[in-house]
């Protein structure tokens, strides 16, 4: 185990520590993340704390209200229920309205 000092938690619960003793080769301490509920997946790091982790940014971003046109960060889907599935796809029926470009098989008896 990695021992350092709490550096903040996200909405999520994600806790995230930096190393006090810095021991990389470019005298930056190393940075990670300690995932709630022991759910491993990089997508659940927001955007605010991926750039602190891979050191884009030397402090966490502020935590800002979003603006209208922002949408609310959702970790990636694949996998889960909430993946898209368009239209046609098995687990949605599996049938879907024909396009005035859809494709027509090439057979030799024609």
């Amino acid at each position: 185990m990695r021992r350092g000092s709490f550096v903040g938690q996200d909405a999520t619960g994600n806790r995230y520590y930096q190393e006090i003793k810095p021991t990389r080769p470019d005298g930056r301490g190393r940075r990670w993340v300690v995932y709630a509920n022991r759910a491993r997946e990089a997508s659940l790091v927001p955007p605010e704390w991926h750039a602190w982790l891979h050191f884009t940014t030397d402090q966490p971003l502020p935590e800002q209200p979003r603006r209208p046109w922002q949408r609310p960060y959702v970790p990636n889907q694949t996998g889960s229920a909430g993946a898209y599935r368009p239209p046609g796809h098995d687990y949605e029926g599996g049938v879907r309205a024909r396009a005035s470009g859809d494709y027509e098989p090439w057979t030799p008896d024609a």
